[in-house]
């Protein structure tokens, strides 16, 4: 098939790049000239594990191409996929302005009929106000089908190539046919595809982010429970996780969820109901335990410093939101480095893909904010160690060299992963959460 992607994000460029891989010849757009130059130089303006020797290969095999405007070839494309951007707007709905600038695209540029594929996360009822603008703008036949995204950050690859479903949300057969066809490639060792109308498919998404973000919001305060009454939530979790009907998934105490997604999605499904007169209690409750438990992780910081955090020098370990990725949107971290820089304390930070992208959101480097490649340096004359994000070189680290980088001896674990080398006895003031 011929097909064009619209946005060279994450989820656009992901799925322009798997789909060439399957054999697809794929035209990916962008509005932002840079991105795209940088592009046609085969560098991936992101870290994504393997998709850098994705794209290489793909443009190399003339299967994917990059551009700021449809080509001749690609105005009579099969299928158009819409993977823009829809960031939380000040009142947190999902700003959905590039959907239908895409669908204005599409309706004074396409040379025949085609599938117009939604991957951005989009309120329900999105697919279908976007039929009907493409029904009265467009002379050709353009068919709507919801079809979400689900890739991790970290594992995206793996996630498009065997995904546990392809969700496709369709409101005829002959579209659903089409799109079943397009996924034909993925179907050969199991069934993967189902069908629903267009909102299911809408609503799907957005279900399954917040039941994610529920289970890690109950697990954070389940983790604050067991501080007080002397739990291990460890033990808390193998024993709920055992459940078959609960599982061990998404079941890790944390400094709270972050991201492009989470967030974003928690909070425009919240607006959701509350837009069709439906409270969705449990919702709200995530996000509100969400933003409490990073209160949490600076209270823990601020408890092993009782004379306060002024003057006093803090080593960051990690700053993306989670492993094995740039992204910092929303990242814990930097809530919990912009309250220490706000007390007082002079920050040492260390990241191996991440600090560009933190300094420029969240605390540029200057005399109180500085950044390492090496995680050891930027321990050097620290009072305190915090842990973040639990990349794996730091799961079993140097604790002797720690221990004399450091002048002071605080480890503040915010992702638990240390209690098993029981750093009390090795002359360390450790905390953790939910467990000791």
């Amino acid at each position: 098939m011929r097909i064009s992607v619209f946005g060279s994000g994450y989820v656009g460029l992901v799925t322009a790049a798997g789909l060439a891989d399957m054999g697809h010849k794929v035209l990916c757009l962008d509005i932002d000239k840079a991105r795209i130059a940088m592009l046609r130089e085969g560098r991936v303006p992101f870290f994504e594990p393997g998709l850098g020797d994705l794209v290489a290969r793909n443009m190399r095999g003339g299967r994917l191409v990059f551009a700021t405007e449809l080509d001749d070839e690609h105005r009579s494309s099969d299928a158009y996929f819409v993977a823009v951007g829809t960031p939380p707007m000040n009142d947190g709905r999902a700003d959905t302005s590039a959907v239908f600038a895409v669908g204005r695209t599409i309706a004074a540029s396409a040379a025949r009929g085609a599938i117009v594929a939604m991957k951005s996360t989009v309120p329900v009822g999105t697919c279908d106000a976007l039929q009907a603008q493409l029904d009265k703008d467009c002379p050709h036949k353009m068919s709507v089908a919801s079809n979400p995204e689900f890739l991790k950050e970290g594992d995206a690859l793996e996630d498009f190539f065997r995904p546990f479903r392809v969700i496709i949300g369709v409101q005829d057969e002959a579209t659903e046919r089409e799109m079943r066809e397009l996924y034909r490639p993925l179907q050969l060792s199991s069934e993967r595809v189902i069908v629903m109308n267009r909102r299911s498919a809408e609503l799907t998404k957005y279900a399954a982010n917040a039941m994610l973000a529920t289970r890690i919001s109950f697990m954070n305060e389940l983790a604050r429970l067991c501080d007080v009454i002397g739990a291990d939530i460890h033990s808390v979790r193998k024993g709920i996780g055992s459940d078959h009907r609960i599982g061990p998934s998404f079941l890790y105490a944390g400094p709270g969820y972050g991201g492009s997604c989470f967030p974003k999605d928690v909070s425009a499904l919240v607006h959701l109901g509350q837009d069709n007169g439906v409270t969705l209690q449990v919702v709200e409750a995530a996000s509100s335990a969400n933003e409490a438990q990073r209160r949490y992780v600076l209270q823990k910081i601020e408890g092993m410093f009782p004379d306060g955090l002024a003057g006093k020098t803090i080593a960051v370990w990690g700053l993306a939101f989670k492993p094995m990725t740039d992204d910092v949107r929303d990242a814990p971290a930097g809530a919990v480095v912009k309250e220490l820089l706000a007390r007082g304390a002079t920050v040492r930070a260390h990241d191996p893909e991440a600090s560009a992208n933190f300094a420029k959101a969240y605390a540029p480097a200057g005399p109180k904010m500085s950044y390492h490649d090496r995680e050891y340096e930027s321990l050097d004359g620290a009072d305190g160690l915090v842990l973040m994000t639990e990349w794996r070189h730091f799961r079993n680290p140097d604790f002797e060299d720690i221990k004399a980088r450091m002048r002071g001896n605080a480890i503040i674990d915010a992702r638990s992963i240390w209690a098993v080398f029981h750093l009390a006895e090795r002359g360390f003031r450790y905390t953790a959460i939910g467990t000791r």
